[in-house]
């Protein structure tokens, strides 16, 4: 029997210590979210163009949709996560934010996601995660302000 999914906050230097390789990510592979799909994401959460500069790393046992065949990364799981999951300034805290945290399961596939482009479920992404060192809080907080529909801010 699998625990249920826990997410809690970690302390940044141990955040590092376990997170900051993608060799620790699970799954057979590991890649970077390539710079058009990074635009895509600033797009759909309307964000100020060139707001996300760290690398997006994924990972997983099959790195491509089974249908058309497009790799998936994080554009999947955010245009995924907004259909009911998380809202737009959550996920923007979370791509850019000082704050970091880790899932406690197992790590499985990541639920719920599926292809942006084909919509086919997609189950062999096992991981995520963004190299987001340096972003001040200030910062973030202009990147909300100015993004579309004037999201308000989460809590922290």
């Amino acid at each position: 029997m699998s625990r249920p999914r826990e997410t809690v906050e970690v302390d940044p230097v141990l955040f590092r210590a376990v997170y900051d390789s993608p060799a620790s990510l699970p799954g057979r592979h590991r890649w970077v979210t390539p710079e058009h799909d990074v635009r895509r994401i600033e797009k759909l959460l309307g964000m100020p163009a060139r707001s996300i500069g760290a690398p997006l790393w994924v990972s997983g046992d099959e790195p491509d949709c089974p249908k058309c065949g497009r790799r998936q990364t994080w554009l999947d799981i955010v245009s995924s996560a907004l259909k009911g999951v998380h809202d737009r300034a959550m996920v923007a805290t979370v791509i850019l934010g000082e704050r970091k945290y880790v899932n406690t399961e197992v790590p499985d596939s990541i639920a719920g996601v599926h292809c942006v482009d084909c919509h086919t479920p997609i189950d062999g992404l096992r991981s995520f995660k963004c190299h987001n060192w340096a972003y001040a809080f200030e910062a973030l907080e202009d990147v909300l302000e100015r993004m579309d529909g004037g999201v308000s801010r989460p809590a922290p």
